[in-house]
């Protein structure tokens, strides 16, 4: 123990502090995935995987395109000839032809009602890093951003581990579908500025990460209304926009200011391709600035998380492809909407409502009337029966700093139908297991409540509390403790 305590001064404040976010649920849920992963032969009762926000519906379209085009690898006979030119050193400003595709892409996304720059592209290692990057060139340790709530789970880390930055959650409610109102945004500001905490921006994801829905013009006006009056900047987190799968449309941040009289030097986007086209483990972030400066030092700052040249040669042609990438994004939407009908309405079928959303990788599932009591400490003890008995592995709402107890995010896009299927039925025997444990006359109203009162074995709470920590956790995959907080972004 002496020498562990020594070690460990030995350590820089980063490498010991407890920011990094491992200690969340939400990351615990992937480690009750990783040590009981759900196999429909080798394991049909493991832990089937609901919290990885990941988009595999159409790695059919992608593995034909690369079929049909070997000359876009440099590792094919047909490519080789561009190895050595690929290779080499390439600078901070990307390859040419990957900027313009990427360029192009997200003005398709957002209808082309906006043409982006290519020189205005900055690459880096997903969009956890081109976050992490605009953190760092807009503000100072111990600054803060304002966070509408509930946010994504892994903002903590991305945003303020490295960078000493704080986040100030804004609450918005469910009576209001979680619309960011100017009120919630004034009161949130005012009460960090009580708290001499000194509020450098605002950071929104747009769609939504966990709600699912996208922001409307009306919103997103009030928002660079809002930081114009402050003068502090604002971040559009847009990674996941061409997964909207129905009306309303996604409107970038970008379209919106441009009939806006407003200070654009504060105005900044983040993007990746890691959700729109699948390809987490390819570590595509972009950072786009409409500030001189910023894009100056965001570019200096690549140099940390630059992304592979051999990847953006491959993506560069495949972007460039307008046909393939107009089909692609129209059957994406396809298969996204029939998936996320698939889940919502097998969900209502057995009495559990979702808020209604049209974009993302995954919905907000309302559990509320199943818990004993409206807090935090009931929706987790609620959270634990679906990990343990249900072998769903579902991220509860208070991850994501929501402010109602009840609520919890769902993936949906990341396994084939079968395990769907399989998911579903899973939902549907906890649920009328409830209702078979009460009287009958009492049933509707007490049924939920009688259902978290499952007796647990020592041996079956395996991911309680005092047991979760990475100390305790092990990979089934690796001799040292695994961890998902260093996998693609969620």
């Amino acid at each position: 123990m002496e020498f562990t305590r020594n070690n460990r001064q030995l350590l820089s404040k980063i490498a010991t502090n407890d920011r990094h976010g491992e200690n969340s649920p939400y990351f615990d849920g992937w480690k009750a995935y990783d040590s009981n992963p759900y196999h429909p032969t080798h394991n049909p009762r493991g832990v089937i995987q609901m919290g990885l926000a990941e988009n595999q519906l159409c790695f059919d379209l992608i593995e034909k395109w690369i079929l049909e085009n070997p000359d876009a690898s440099i590792c094919t006979a047909e490519g080789v000839d561009k190895f050595k030119d690929i290779a080499i050193f390439q600078d901070y400003h990307a390859l040419k032809e990957f900027r313009e595709g990427v360029a192009k892409l997200m003005g398709r996304v957002g209808g082309n009602r906006v043409t982006f720059d290519p020189n205005r592209i900055v690459t880096s290692g997903g969009a956890t890093g081109a976050n992490e990057t605009v953190m760092f060139c807009l503000a100072d340790p111990g600054d803060a951003f304002l966070v509408p709530s509930p946010y994504y789970a892994g903002f903590a880390r991305d945003l303020g581990w490295r960078t000493g930055l704080d986040l100030v959650p804004v609450d918005c409610k469910s009576s209001d579908n979680f619309r960011i109102t100017r009120a919630a945004l004034e009161e949130a500001y005012e009460k960090a500025q009580r708290s001499n905490i000194n509020v450098k921006g605002v950071i929104v994801a747009n769609p939504s990460n966990p709600l699912g829905t996208v922001l409307d013009k009306e919103t997103m006006r009030s928002l660079v209304s809002f930081v114009n009056d402050k003068n502090i900047h604002l971040v559009c987190d847009e990674i996941y926009a061409a997964t909207t799968f129905s009306s309303p449309r996604f409107v970038s941040i970008a379209e919106i200011i441009q009939d806006m009289d407003c200070n654009r030097d504060l105005i900044h986007i983040v993007y990746s391709l890691s959700k729109d086209m699948g390809f987490p483990g390819f570590r595509v972030g972009i950072v786009y600035s409409f500030n001189d400066d910023v894009m100056n030092c965001a570019r200096k700052m690549s140099s940390f998380g630059l992304v592979s040249s051999q990847t953006q040669f491959l993506l560069a042609a495949m972007l460039n492809d307008e046909e393939f990438v107009g089909n692609f994004l129209r059957e994406s939407s396809k298969r996204l909407a029939k998936r996320h009908h698939a889940f919502t309405k097998g969900l209502e079928r057995v009495g559990i409502s979702s808020l209604k959303s049209n974009a993302g990788l995954f919905f907000w599932m309302d559990m509320r009337p199943l818990l004993k009591e409206q807090t935090v400490k009931a929706e987790l003890e609620l959270w634990r029966v679906i990990i343990n008995k249900v072998k769903l592995n579902v991220s509860p709402g208070s991850s994501f700093q929501c402010s109602e107890p009840g609520w919890f995010r769902v993936c949906f896009a990341n396994m084939d139908d079968q395990t769907v299927q399989v998911a579903l039925e899973r939902i549907r025997e906890f649920v009328l297991q409830g209702k078979e444990e009460v009287d009958g006359s009492e049933k509707s109203k007490h049924w939920r409540k009688q259902n978290l009162r499952l007796s647990f074995s020592s041996s079956s709470r395996l991911y309680d509390e005092g047991l979760m920590s990475p100390a305790h956790m092990m990979s089934p995959h690796s001799p040292i403790p695994h961890s998902p907080l260093v996998r693609a972004r969620t």
